[in-house]
């Protein structure tokens, strides 16, 4: 796994630098078909891409990609979690998609998607600011939040956002790294370099604790919040991992 990894990072870096980020965007299915062609098996099955996969590719920071598709564990619980809990269907709000996940719903017929990056750094249609959504009350059935409130300094606010503009009913996916105990905060460390030794990367503003994230969410609208730790399964490249669940 250590000789792909290696060879998929090398081929990363030299990709980025000779090619422009919108043609690697557009043609990335293609780019990494070639690439992981030899790659196909019967050792894994990506949920996302619904390819067989001989290894996971392991990023430097620990986590396993799909070489088809390019999704993270993370991407691939998630897509797995919706279908099986049939909630991928009418409008739906997704912040800073992954390209995997995008693709896919992009070009579901059965839903009306709305795809917001606020920093330009994913694929998107829209320019939200999660503190001020632009939209309606009662909006959206489904709300797909994933690392997105750790590097919200307002994220009362955000929360508050988010629960308006889901439906009665609606269902509002939210992760973000963790940690035991309190959440950590302070809004004293500014530089990338505070922010990293503090919080564990450049632009994040806190780090959560699930129960943190839970209250926090519970004070800010979402009554309902249930708390749903996954297993890992390596057969499709899930990791364990946390996840909160808020309804209106």
């Amino acid at each position: 796994m250590l000789y792909f990894s290696s060879m998929y990072q090398t081929l990363k870096k030299v990709a980025l630098a000779v090619v422009p980020k919108k043609v690697l965007f557009e043609n990335e299915v293609l780019f990494r078909s070639i690439f992981a062609f030899h790659l196909r098996g019967k050792n894994h099955e990506c949920p996302v891409c619904g390819r067989g996969i001989k290894k996971y590719i392991e990023i430097p920071d620990g986590d396993l990609l799909c070489p088809f598709c390019g999704s993270r564990s993370r991407t691939r619980r998630l897509y797995s979690f919706l279908n099986e809990n049939d909630l991928i269907h009418g409008k739906v709000l997704h912040f800073s998609p992954s390209r995997s996940v995008y693709r896919l719903l992009k070009k579901n017929q059965n839903i009306t998607y709305f795809s917001t990056d606020y920093e330009d750094e994913f694929i998107a249609e829209y320019k939200y600011d999660i503190t001020q959504i632009p939209l309606e009350n009662d909006f959206f059935d489904l709300i797909i939040c994933y690392h997105i409130l750790e590097h919200i300094e307002d994220d009362k606010k955000a929360m508050e956002e988010l629960h308006r503009v889901l439906k009665p009913h609606g269902t509002c996916i939210i992760q973000t790294p963790f940690k035991e105990g309190d959440i950590y905060e302070d809004f004293s460390k500014r530089s990338p370099e505070e922010r990293l030794k503090a919080f564990g990367q450049e632009d994040h503003v806190r780090i959560y604790s699930v129960e943190g994230l839970q209250k926090r969410l519970k004070e800010n609208g979402f009554q309902n919040v249930e708390i749903k730790t996954f297993p890992a399964d390596e057969r499709y490249g899930f990791m364990e991992e946390t996840v909160l669940i808020g309804k209106k």
